[in-house]
């Protein structure tokens, strides 16, 4: 399976990162979103960031150029029908996915593949409400995308090799390196790092610690460049409550159950970076803790 023509959907965080790295992988982007505002700020945002590439000498002008004119937009979903591979990057809520999907399908070629970046939803599941199961599978890309060097590839219970082998090609070809996971929920890295932040927001719950003290401690005592409620902050509390909505519901397990601080925060809005207030307060110069 060749692959030349990409089209991601949704011009979000992880939508215009992803569409950044194709481009100047040499692949032609159609990028899509509901919002002609998304589109625009995902331009811009695109262009602020390899402008960045340029000024540490990372890429060159010439590059940046290549790629910039290498991205397109459209708010019709049906303008990536004749795309070689499809990368979702809608929200995290399954019932949306599954919309765009029945949506777009009947616009697509016979050997297009379909991927989903989804942080910790059942590939299995999803692709079987589509027509190509087997060429349908889990693509998830980290966040910041221009920068992390790791994508999970997940494979549903019916995806075929070709298809496996196609996405890591381009996984390759972006430079980065695959991890394949089975198809559990939040696979690998959420697995794994969301309880993490999810057992920070106990420790903030139960009076352990402060917000600072708790990221402070994790920082110094456990090397890690981030807290853990600085980085549910700029992962988004509203997408770490679903993925341990995602795993308390799929493993049955109490250990998922999430932080009830944590659901309080996402019900106040208080989702972290992208709404100016989280577990810190970032409307002033300084982001000052919460709590």
């Amino acid at each position: 399976m060749s692959i030349e023509t990409v089209g991601v959907i949704g011009a979000g965080q992880m939508g215009n990162g992803i569409a950044h790295v194709l481009a100047l992988a040499g692949y032609e982007v159609r990028l899509n979103d509901i919002s002609q505002d998304s589109l625009d700020a995902a331009v811009t945002r695109i262009t602020k960031n390899m402008e960045r590439q340029v000024s540490r000498e990372l890429i060159s002008a010439q590059d940046m150029s290549d790629a910039m004119g290498r991205i397109s937009t459209t708010l019709k979903l049906p303008d990536l029908g004749p795309t070689d591979l499809v990368i979702e990057a809608a929200t995290e809520n399954e019932a949306l996915k599954k919309q765009i999907f029945d949506t777009l399908l009947p616009h697509l070629g016979a050997d297009t593949i379909l991927t989903s970046n989804t942080s910790s939803i059942s590939i299995t599941r999803l692709a079987s409400g589509t027509d190509r199961p087997e060429r349908f599978m889990g693509f998830h890309f980290m966040n910041p995308v221009p920068l992390m060097k790791l994508v999970e590839l997940i494979r549903g219970i019916a995806t075929d090799e070709p298809t496996y082998q196609a996405c890591l090609a381009v996984v390759e070809k972006l430079g980065k390196t695959a991890a394949s996971a089975e198809d559990y929920p939040a696979f690998i890295v959420n697995r794994i790092l969301i309880p993490m932040i999810n057992e920070a927001c106990y420790a903030l719950y139960e009076g352990v610690g402060s917000v600072a003290s708790i990221d402070a401690s994790m920082k110094l005592g456990a090397n890690h460049p981030m807290g853990p409620l600085e980085l549910g902050d700029f992962i988004g509390l509203d997408t770490c409550l679903a993925i341990m909505n995602v795993l308390h519901d799929g493993l049955a397990d109490t250990k998922y159950r999430p932080c009830p601080l944590l659901v309080k925060y996402v019900e106040a809005g208080w989702v972290g970076r992208k709404a100016g207030r989280g577990f810190y307060d970032y409307r002033g110069e300084v982001p000052v803790p919460t709590r």
